[in-house]
């Protein structure tokens, strides 16, 4: 322990460097925030240096029915084709749910990927595919094995802007039920899970709690970060001198910078945009997180991920989306289209997916609800993706009349995150050794897809 009167020990009066060090420290992880801006003193490789889009993942915790959202069925026997009615889009001949008029409107914006499979149906097996390109963890070891690409990106391009994190998670960062889960580091290290923003943007009260200043200390007393970093020199010979050397200064000016400098706490700071627009998105903490991500992409955040739980309706499908995907609607239109209008949508890649989708036939329900639903179907599943310079208006694969399984052009889980990497310059034959020691390439077997590269310029 040391104190800022520059002796080490337990004794002294004034705030210890684990008091400060708790204003930053991400979540339930306990990495703080010099932690995570120590990542980027670990490079990566990249082939290209004009490519920078940032990241927004809607991840749809328990697994979305692809007949209900992004995918209907409307010829289909009403089985089939469930208890919800399809509507036509900005593109012509292409529908999707009828509760979702806003993302109809958008969609000549992005493109759906209807033949996305991994033919897994374990909750945890495939959320992790879905966000490391990999399989591995079950319902019986669902210990995370590899590393999400969100913190693969932020392991190999590092922050984007000083004074702000690489990758943020909110309102509550978690897959499957586990906190950060498989959105996190794996063998890379804490440095590289999501700075965890966990609470509800949608309350007046909601601060990001880990850019909150310790118990008593003002802003005042860490104005002068120079005179803080002066006494952290003095006292140096006492605290972990092999571990943190000569980077010391670095990384915690730089965490001083995020815990009192005004880019960070501005950012999370939702106060500043217009009540109407708060409204567009939706008063609720799916539609102020939305919000939230566009303002942290706009101040310098790299990857958002925004973890919307609620997918996994085994029965009384229609009460559920009709409780959810109004809301969804509102928060991914209006976020598509408020970046769009900002002339951030080019350099933003927008992304909704979740772990698997749901059987084409409906169910008889479950014994306490025996009203129909879905169950796990990881034999296809829809994804959308927006911006980024993807051409959007199209469609890409598609699912057979039943929605049950691809029907032409297959895509995998490791496709669509090569095809991130590839668009931001990242080498998919970058490797990353596990924690045996034996390397591990980031892009999995992925394959760029075509139709999202076609038209992204490779200079």
């Amino acid at each position: 322990m040391l104190n800022l009167s520059g002796s080490a020990g337990f004794a002294g009066v004034g705030m210890t460097r684990r008091t400060l060090l708790r204003a930053g420290t991400l979540g339930l992880s306990g990495l703080t925030l010099a932690d995570l801006l120590r990542a980027r003193s670990h490079g990566g490789v990249t082939r290209r240096g004009a490519d920078d889009p940032s990241v927004i993942l809607v991840w749809l915790d328990g697994g979305p029915p692809q007949h209900e959202t992004y995918d209907p069925k409307p010829d289909a026997a009403a089985e089939v084709r469930g208890p919800i009615g399809s509507i036509p889009t900005a593109v012509p001949g292409v529908r999707i749910s009828e509760l979702l008029p806003r993302h109809a409107a958008i969609l000549d914006k992005a493109a759906l990927l209807r033949s996305v499979h991994h033919d897994n149906d374990d909750h945890f097996t495939a959320a992790h595919w879905m966000l490391t390109g990999y399989g591995g963890p079950n319902g019986i070891n669902t210990t995370p094995i590899n590393p999400s690409f969100g913190s693969i990106i932020s392991r190999v391009k590092g922050t984007k802007r000083p004074g702000m994190p690489p990758y943020v998670g909110l309102p509550n960062t978690h897959s499957v039920g586990l906190p950060i889960g498989y959105h996190g580091a794996a063998y890379l290290g804490r440095s590289f899970d999501p700075f965890n923003a966990d609470g509800d943007p949608n309350n007046d009260a909601y601060r990001a709690t880990n850019l909150e200043l310790p118990p008593g200390v003002d802003p005042g007393r860490l104005g002068s970060r120079k005179d803080l970093l002066e006494r952290f020199d003095a006292a140096r010979a006492g605290i972990e001198r092999a571990n943190l050397g000569g980077e010391l200064d670095r990384f915690q000016s730089a965490a001083l910078e995020m815990i009192s400098g005004p880019e960070a706490r501005a950012a999370f700071d939702l106060s500043r945009e217009p009540a109407g627009l708060r409204d567009r998105y939706g008063r609720h903490t799916w539609g102020q997180s939305a919000l939230l991500a566009r303002r942290l992409v706009e101040a310098g955040v790299r990857f958002v991920t925004l973890t919307f739980g609620g997918w996994d309706w085994h029965a009384s499908i229609e009460k559920g989306m009709h409780n959810v995907l109004p809301v969804l609607d509102a928060a991914v239109a209006t976020l598509i289209q408020d970046l769009d209008q900002r002339g951030l949508l080019e350099s933003t890649i927008v992304m909704v997916m979740g772990e698997f989708g749901r059987t084409p036939r409906l169910n008889n329900g479950l014994p306490q609800d025996p009203i129909p639903g879905r169950d796990h179907n990881g034999r296809v599943m829809s994804v959308l993706m927006a911006g980024g310079g993807f051409p959007g208006g199209q469609v890409i694969g598609s699912s057979d009349p039943r929605g049950g399984s691809p029907a032409d052009r297959p895509v995998r889980p490791q496709d669509i995150i090569a095809t991130i990497y590839d668009r931001l310059g990242i080498d998919l034959e970058t490797t990353f050794q596990d924690k045996t020691g034996r390397p591990i390439t980031v892009g999995s077997t992925g394959l760029v897809i075509p139709e999202l590269s076609g038209n992204v310029s490779t200079a």
